[in-house]
């Protein structure tokens, strides 16, 4: 079953936002809104980050040893 909604020009532009920036459709941002619960403001702020990690990686930017050291230790089995 298909709706329409009519959704105000700033929801409309940040959702575009979101399709341009993640390769997700705007039925896909929309469905997962809805059916998990995550606000669009959390969508965006999940590509940004996302985004982020991948402009690091292209960098060369990754953890040194030490501090994938101090994250196992702390949240590492018990």
């Amino acid at each position: 079953m298909r709706n329409t909604v009519q959704l105000p020009d700033d929801i409309s532009r940040r959702i575009d936002s979101l399709v341009e920036r993640s390769n997700l459709s705007r039925d896909q941002i929309v469905e997962d809104a809805l059916s998990q619960g995550r606000s669009l403001a959390w969508q965006e702020q999940f590509v940004a980050g996302v985004l982020e990690g991948l402009a690091e990686a292209e960098r060369g930017e990754f953890a040194s040893e030490a501090e994938i050291e101090t994250v196992l230790n702390k949240y590492g089995s018990p």
